[in-house]
């Protein structure tokens, strides 16, 4: 484990392999680094991958004061000036991706592509929407986390289920309002991902793979969309649950290695 320093936050971070660009694991909200270490394994064979906690997040210390995307597109900086990578390809889990976003804007070119897990690229679902302001209710937010479990791991491999329970299971409503409160600010100020990558200028070739939904429709959009914009490839992992690195790391892995190799033929 290596540490980065970000506004006098200690910030944990696996370096792993040799190469550039490096590939950067940002982990979702309420997850750890550890949900990358099938991939980290995998991948690191032929690239330098690192994975960072945010503050408040595993082997990452927890900040006196409130904190946001602000704040973890700062530690991941740090961890970046920390690695001293020239390049990185962030790999976003989740709600991670408007971190992944921002870095581009930030560092342009230093940034080539964006590879994004399992996020709602188009407009948020209106439950979804509801979730994120109950997660926000003292009153509601453990149930609302249970219920994101259920649709999340329904059918999972019990290994998935365990882990993702215990992780996430142990953060306080403290960190989870947090969560609500940002993703659903993101998604008010930016639009859907899929917009907000679109005013990228230029733009950055970007993999989405995911596992659910499994809605054909879902699917079909995003081709729709990749076929009128030539730098968005999607790609959907036979897997059943949320976390296709955890179920399916292979398929991932390869999925990732070659929307990275197919840059370094450019």
């Amino acid at each position: 484990m290596s540490l980065a320093t970000s506004n006098g936050v200690q910030v944990a971070f696996d370096d792993a392999g040799t190469g550039e660009p490096i590939l950067l694991c940002l982990p979702g909200w309420c997850t750890h680094k550890t949900l990358f270490t099938p991939l980290v394994e995998r991948l690191s064979a032929n690239h330098r991958v690192l994975a960072l906690d945010w503050p408040g997040h595993g082997e990452s210390e927890t900040p006196a004061t409130d904190f946001g995307y602000a704040e973890l597109v700062e530690s991941t900086l740090a961890v970046i000036e920390a690695s001293r990578a020239q390049q990185v390809i962030p790999i976003a889990q989740s709600h991670a991706g408007w971190v992944a976003i921002e870095l581009r804007r930030r560092l342009g070119e230093r940034v080539p592509r964006i590879v994004l897990i399992s996020w709602i690229v188009l407009d948020p679902p209106p439950p979804f929407l509801n979730a994120l302001q109950a997660l926000q209710d003292p009153e509601r937010w453990r149930e609302t986390v249970g219920q994101l479990f259920a649709m999340w791991l329904d059918s999972a491999p019990p290994a998935v289920d365990q882990q993702i329970r215990q992780q996430m299971g142990s953060h306080s409503f403290e960190m989870w309002a947090r969560a609500g409160r940002e993703i659903i600010a993101m998604y008010g100020r930016e639009g859907s991902p899929l917009k907000a990558l679109s005013t990228l200028d230029p733009p950055v070739p970007v993999l989405h793979t995911y596992a659910q939904p499994r809605a054909p429709e879902y699917l079909a959009a995003q081709e729709a969309f990749a076929h009128d914009h030539p730098w968005f490839t999607v790609r959907r992992v036979e897997a059943i649950s949320h976390f296709p690195m955890l179920e399916a790391p292979d398929a991932t892995a390869a999925a990732i290695d070659a929307f990275v190799r197919s840059f370094a033929m450019h």
